[in-house]
């Protein structure tokens, strides 16, 4: 991945990468981790995508080999560890997605590793991406206004007005989810993670190396 890596990742890509700021895995437990966790939602979860994915970011750097293991029949299965420019990267990446409003399958993978931002930052961000959105609403209420003006049926305008309740919509919830951000803080960041909701987690982590 020549020059900024961050841009040639893929959704899938970032993911894998912020799973593994958890910890080392081999991409047989990175998958069963990701459905278990309904990641799907977000990407799709192929095999066979999913290990050329792993192999393209250790061929860039982004991830590394710590060791091989097998158990009985089982095939070997390879462990990797996060570099330090893996690290990064994904921070990179959610950084610039976050405030984007063109994007809107990289902006939902964005919103879920966005806790590895300072809270601060993803308060920003979504702020400019606020910004942007309201700009769009504007422009969508004019023009439903100016066509009614023009007397242009209802029926054509319909898809245009679907947007407008959409964009309002997402503009209401940027906003209560920065007040939650700022005003009255939500735990943010592992740091910030009860120690039973913790335990939880790697509960869930544990069962899937089985």
């Amino acid at each position: 991945m020549s020059g900024d890596p961050s841009t040639r990742l893929t959704p899938l890509g970032v993911m894998v990468l912020a799973l593994l700021r958890e910890g080392d895995m081999h991409p047989y437990e990175m998958m069963r981790l990701m459905r278990a966790r309904r990641d799907d939602r977000l990407v799709t979860i192929q095999n066979g995508t999913f290990y050329h994915t792993v192999s393209r970011l250790e061929r860039a750097g982004l991830l590394a080999e710590v060791g091989v293991d097998r158990e009985g029949n089982r095939p070997e299965r390879t462990t990797y560890t996060l570099t330090d420019s893996g690290r990064d990267v994904v921070v990179d990446w959610v950084r610039r997605e976050l405030p984007r409003t063109d994007r809107p399958s990289e902006f939902r993978v964005a919103l879920a590793e966005a806790h590895n931002l300072p809270r601060e930052e993803v308060a920003e961000l979504l702020a400019v991406r606020r910004a942007a959105l309201a700009a769009q609403l504007e422009m969508h209420t004019r023009g439903l206004a100016e066509a009614d003006r023009r007397g242009v049926p209802q029926q054509y305008l319909v898809e245009v007005d679907r947007e407008a309740s959409l964009l309002d919509a997402e503009i209401a919830w940027l906003d209560r989810l920065r007040a939650r951000l700022t005003d009255d803080p939500m735990p943010w960041g592992i740091a910030d993670i009860p120690e039973e909701s913790l335990h939880r987690l790697f509960a869930l982590r544990e069962a899937q190396r089985s």
